[in-house]
């Protein structure tokens, strides 16, 4: 089975382990990412990290950086060399690369998917209206990254097979718990983009009233760097606070062994509400103790695996803190029950298993 996949999350080296095991599984697979992607963090260089058993290719990549009008100029001559059976487009449907690769994957007789995280309704004005319904009718199956994604694809008017499957999951080779926990204060840990959504100015809040000894970690970059320090200073905790700034993807495993918990603070936007919250199964994947807001998917990641505290409340999340930082055996046990969550549903090749599955139902299906 040959598949061609289009990606631009796949420039991030963390992401690629999905795709080895992907191959391993027998599939003929070529992946095309652009040389780059540009987001509030600034630009993301390929990384090619993990290239085992298929092929990486990047290829141009016009408008980077606009989530809805991207697209790949010679998309159209990559796909008449490979001659696919499968087209997966890593892509929401409302966006230009979306239509391309799906108009060109009709064109030379192959089958063609996409996926969406899109867990709130939104409408979008012509032509991403238009241009959506049509990748609604004429994909072959849809991947939805939560089952609130698969219920905004119903309520959006797909009607064709859709699958939840999460776009990536972690690789427990990579991630491990550590042997031992460093001779250190009591550490928590934030790693993301620093951006108002992610809710890190609820994290300072709530950490100002943790009692005893503590760090945090920030691991990340964004537009709200700058404000988050001001906000630590103001607080009187700057001098706990360790700023990292934005790693290398393949830097991260490392991140999480510096930590005791990792926080996920998240604040429900207009427009957004959390996705799936990838740095909760890195965590568990890790051994480290999660706690998350009550925002999107946050809680269906976690489950029994870690504390749960309503979105933007301070108090609840300073008790969640400071109750895991008092109550070691609690952390542990968490940690435990994390590290089981992600073994059971979240490993790379379990995602990879499930994808293919997929690819060989489309082709038990003619159209």
């Amino acid at each position: 089975m040959r598949v061609l996949m289009l990606s631009k999350a796949c420039v991030v080296g963390i992401y690629q382990p999905k795709l080895e095991a992907i191959a391993r599984l027998g599939i003929d697979l070529k992946v095309l990412a652009p040389p780059s992607w540009k987001d509030e963090r600034g630009v993301q260089i390929l990384e090619r990290a993990h290239t085992a058993g298929y092929q990486l290719q990047s290829i141009p990549i016009r408008f980077n950086g606009s989530f809805h009008f991207h697209h790949y100029p010679t998309l159209a001559r990559e796909l008449r060399a490979f001659r696919p059976s499968i087209v997966h487009i890593d892509e929401e449907p409302y966006n230009l690369a979306t239509w391309q690769a799906l108009y060109h994957a009709r064109r030379i007789g192959a089958k063609a998917l996409f996926f969406t995280w899109q867990n709130i309704k939104r409408t979008y004005p012509p032509p991403f209206s238009w241009g959506e319904s049509w990748v609604y009718r004429k994909a072959d199956h849809a991947l939805a990254g939560t089952d609130d994604a698969k219920a905004v694809l119903r309520a959006k008017g797909y009607s064709g097979p859709v699958t939840t499957i999460p776009q990536f999951g972690a690789d427990g080779a990579l991630f491990q718990p550590a042997p031992s926990r460093l001779d250190r204060p009591f550490t928590v840990g934030y790693i993301g983009r620093i951006v108002p959504a992610k809710g890190v100015d609820i994290l300072l809040r709530a950490l100002a009233a943790v009692d005893g000894d503590w760090r945090l970690r920030l691991v990340g970059g964004g537009p709200s760097l700058g404000e988050m320090r001001t906000l630590a200073s103001a607080l009187g905790i700057a001098d706990r606070v360790a700023v990292v700034g934005q790693l290398p993807s393949t830097d991260l495993p490392a991140q999480y062994r510096e930590i005791d918990i990792l926080v996920l603070p998240s604040l429900t936007q207009d427009n957004w509400k959390e996705q799936f919250g990838r740095v909760l199964v890195e965590a568990m994947a890790s051994g480290v103790a999660v706690i998350g807001s009550d925002s999107g998917a946050i809680p269906g990641v976690i489950g029994d695996a870690g504390l749960i505290v309503p979105e933007s409340d301070v108090p609840a999340l300073t008790r969640a803190i400071q109750d895991l930082k008092d109550r070691a055996t609690l952390r542990a046990e968490l940690a435990g029950r994390g590290r089981e969550r992600f073994l059971s549903r979240f490993t790379n090749d379990s995602i990879a298993r499930e994808t293919v599955e997929v690819y060989q139902e489309l082709l038990a299906f003619p159209s």
